[in-house]
């Protein structure tokens, strides 16, 4: 596909439907990264972003990454608006008894790791997943008849896939496909019928010298990517009322960072300021080609 970027620069992008980049023709800046600035390799990467975003968009194949999935991180932010205090807890509690650990005499609810440079270089990280009750959805018939003609059992209450076998994988494979496809065809949104299918432990990163390092999950809940992953550093959270509004404003600035970082101007209802994930912030201290939409101190608005 042809891509016109804001610098008016045309790329040709091949992506494939797993979101592999099998080609990128352009002619602003060196082919290997290396002999490239760092905001030459971000219009580069900028240019992948909205290829990916784009073939999503218009085909519905899974190809744009989850941290830059706009429709998939405010699907995950809607849905932890909407869950009550108690679930939210079960989910969130260990994030945020880390967090306000630094700030009272509540206790940590994981050690600071030992390879780790000091406690107050810490990012402490939950991944959530989504899942969607297709059977309790305006396209369970569709649904059901796709399903059967891949000989596949939606009752099912378990469909973990890490012991099924390579047949049983190949047939949800094949049904998801066709399912994914015809959603598209009939624009149909699912949103209300989506809930957090799982949440990883707690865990953590830090930067050390010029390294990025994530220490963790140990295991993870579900063998596919989270739909967010939530990175916070521990400033004070405040009451859990308050921190659940400081997760859904962090969500918003990661969909922020999703457009910006695709080279898109943010819908009006994320032109926020604040810290998303740790990649965007870096990007946006230390590229000259983006203002600081990190830092409340530089930037009050968009």
């Amino acid at each position: 596909m042809s891509i016109i970027d804001n610098g008016d620069e045309e790329h040709l992008i091949e992506v494939k439907q797993n979101g592999e980049i099998t080609g990128h023709g352009q002619d602003i800046c060196a082919d290997d990264p290396r002999q490239r600035t760092g905001n030459e390799n971000e219009r580069v990467e900028q240019a992948r972003r909205f290829a990916r975003y784009y073939v999503y968009k218009e085909r519905g194949y899974d190809t744009a990454h989850p941290q830059y999935h706009p429709e998939r991180l405010d699907a995950v932010r809607t849905v932890l608006q909407n869950l009550s205090d108690e679930r939210a807890r079960d989910l969130l509690g260990d994030l945020y008894q880390q967090m306000a650990s630094y700030h009272d005499d509540t206790p940590r609810a994981m050690a600071i790791p030992r390879e780790a440079p000091g406690a107050d270089h810490m990012l402490y990280r939950t991944d959530i997943y989504l899942g969607v009750d297709l059977l309790d959805s305006e396209v369970s018939a569709v649904a059901e008849d796709i399903a059967a003609a891949h000989d596949v059992d939606l009752s099912k209450e378990d469909h973990a896939v890490d012991h099924q076998s390579q047949s049983v994988l190949d047939r949800w494979e094949a049904f998801t496909d066709d399912l994914r496809e015809t959603l598209v065809d009939r624009d149909v949104d699912l949103s209300g019928e989506t809930y957090v299918d799982a949440a990883s432990p707690l865990y953590a990163s830090y930067i050390d010298g010029g390294d990025y390092e994530v220490l963790g999950p140990e295991t993870d809940p579900l063998d596919r990517e989270p739909d967010a992953t939530l990175e916070l550093a521990p400033v004070d959270p405040g009451d859990f009322e308050q921190f659940r509004a400081f997760v859904d404003h962090h969500l918003k600035c990661q969909i922020r960072d999703s457009y910006v970082r695709m080279g898109l101007q943010p819908p009006e209802q994320f032109r926020v300021i604040g810290s998303g994930r740790l990649e965007s912030v870096v990007a946006y201290r230390f590229l000259d080609m983006y203002p600081r939409y990190d830092d409340p101190d530089v930037l009050d608005t968009i």
